[in-house]
C-alpha cells in the first residue's frame, strides 16, 4: 500500500492531499462529492486512486476539528456552533461519515487482500447523565429559598411555589431528584452509566448544590456504588486551570480515586486550550465534543472514541475524546413525542449500521415529571432498550 502523490506500482494506492504534510493551519477550500451515493466525502482525488478522495486527510479534518481552529462565529456563551459546521452545511451532520468511510475502506483493501482479518467491532450504548443541580429546591440554603420562593410570588408562579412549599416540608419528592429511577435503569443493564457532577462555585452560569454539603456528598458517594462518578467542570474552570484543579480534588476527595471523566459545562470547547488543561491535570476522557446542544448528529464525523490531536503542537495527547450524539435540549425542537421517538430511532440506527458506541446526554431533571420533558423517559428507554437487545 502506498499513500503519496503518484502510485509506484501495481499496489493499492491512495492519493495524498496535502494536509498531513503541511505544518500550521491554513483556511482549506472544501468541495463536498456523494460517495456511493450513501455517503458525503472531500478531498477529491482522481479516479487512479483505490479510494476517490483522500480518507486519511479528510477523517483527520473532522476529527482533529480542524475547522474549529480556523476563524468562526461564536454563539453568547462563546461556543463553536453546528451552523459554522462543513457537516452541517452540507447536511451530513447525522452520519457517521469517518466510521461509514472507515467500513468502505476494509471493504476496499479486503477485494485486494482476501486474508487480512480485521477487529469486530459491536453496538454498546453510553448513558450520561448531567448533573448541574441535583435538586430543583431542595439544598438551595435559606437565602437562595428565600429568593426563589419571593420570586415565585412576584411572577404569580403559584404552581411552583406550591410545589416547592411541599418539597421543603417533605410532603412531595422533589422534582430533580430521578436518581433512583436511573439507579435502577442502571441494575438492569450491562452497560455502566456515567453521571457528571457539578461542584462550581454558585455563579451567574452554574447554581448548584453546596459542595460542602453532607446529603449532597453522600448522593454522590451512593451514585457511585453503581456507576460511573465525572466531574462536570463548572463555567468558569473552563479556562481557569487552578479553578479546575479545585474541583478536581474536590471530587476526588469525594469518591475517593482519582478522577477519570469530564464534561464541560454548556458543552463549551475552547480548542486546543480546554483539553490542554485536562491533560495536565491527568483526565483522561472528555464527554463535551459530540453533536451539539441543540442539534442532533456527529460532531467529528463519528462514533467510536478517539484520541485528541493538538493541532497547535502537532501530537497526538492521550486524552480520549468520547463523542455524544443526542441531547435532550436538542429533541425539544422537535414538538410531538411521536417525532422525537423517529428522530432518535434515526441516529441510532446510524450507530448500529457502523457498530459504533451510542452516546446520550440527558440530563438529571430531564426524567422528572415536568411538562417540558414528558415523554423523556421513554426516549431514555428507548436508548437502553437498544442496547440490551444486542447480544
Amino acid at each position: 500500500m502506498s499513500y503519496t502523490k503518484q502510485a509506484l506500482g501495481n499496489e493499492f494506492f491512495v492519493k495524498s492531499n496535502d494536509l498531513l504534510f503541511e505544518q500550521g493551519l491554513n483556511d482549506i477550500e472544501i468541495n463536498i462529492m456523494d460517495w456511493g451515493g450513501h455517503s458525503k466525502c472531500f478531498f477529491f482525488n482522481g479516479d487512479k486512486s483505490a479510494i476517490p478522495f483522500d480518507i486519511f486527510a479528510a477523517s483527520f479534518y473532522l476529527l482533529s476539528r480542524y475547522e474549529e481552529y480556523l476563524p468562526h462565529v461564536k454563539d453568547e456563551f462563546g461556543r463553536f456552533t453546528a451552523s459554522e459546521s462543513i457537516a452541517y452545511k452540507h447536511k451530513f451532520l447525522h452520519q457517521p461519515v469517518v466510521d461509514i468511510w472507515a467500513y468502505k475502506f476494509k471493504e476496499a483493501l479486503q477485494k485486494q487482500f482476501p486474508d487480512f482479518e480485521f477487529p469486530t467491532k459491536t453496538y454498546s450504548i453510553k448513558p450520561i447523565i448531567d448533573v448541574p443541580n441535583p435538586y430543583r429546591y431542595k439544598l438551595s440554603g435559606i437565602m437562595r429559598t428565600i429568593g426563589g420562593t419571593l420570586k415565585d410570588v412576584f411572577r404569580f408562579k403559584f404552581k411552583s411555589l406550591y410545589t416547592r412549599f411541599m418539597v421543603l416540608m417533605h410532603f412531595s419528592h422533589d422534582p430533580y431528584d430521578t436518581f433512583k429511577y436511573v439507579i435502577n435503569k442502571q441494575k438492569q443493564s450491562k452497560f455502566r452509566f456515567s453521571f457528571f457532577f457539578l461542584l462550581g462555585e454558585y455563579s451567574t452560569y452554574d447554581k448548584g448544590a453546596n459542595v460542602n454539603n453532607k446529603s449532597f456528598i453522600s448522593l454522590i458517594k451512593h451514585v457511585g456504588d453503581y456507576s460511573n462518578v465525572g466531574l462536570k467542570i463548572s463555567y468558569f474552570a473552563i479556562d481557569d486551570a487552578d479553578v479546575l484543579k479545585k474541583e478536581k480534588t474536590k471530587i476526588e476527595d469525594i469518591i475517593n480515586k482519582p478522577l477519570r471523566a469530564s464534561r464541560q459545562s454548556f458543552s463549551k470547547l475552547n480548542l486546543p486550550e480546554t483539553y490542554r488543561n485536562l491533560i495536565e491535570l491527568n483526565i483522561k476522557e472528555d464527554y463535551t465534543m459530540g453533536g451539539y446542544v441543540n442539534e442532533i448528529g456527529f460532531r467529528a464525523g463519528s462514533c467510536t472514541p478517539f484520541l485528541f490531536y493538538d493541532l497547535d503542537y502537532e501530537i497526538q495527547t492521550p486524552l480520549k475524546i468520547c463523542p455524544y450524539h443526542v441531547m435532550d435540549f436538542a429533541l425539544l425542537k422537535h414538538k410531538s413525542l411521536l417525532d422525537k421517538k423517529r428522530v432518535l430511532n434515526n441516529i441510532i440506527n446510524e450507530v448500529k449500521q457502523v457498530n459504533g458506541q451510542f452516546v446520550s446526554v440527558f440530563h438529571n431533571y430531564t426524567l422528572s415529571y415536568s411538562d417540558r420533558w414528558s415523554g423523556f423517559k421513554d426516549l431514555f428507554n428507548i436508548i437502553l432498550e437498544s442496547g440490551n437487545n444486542e447480544n
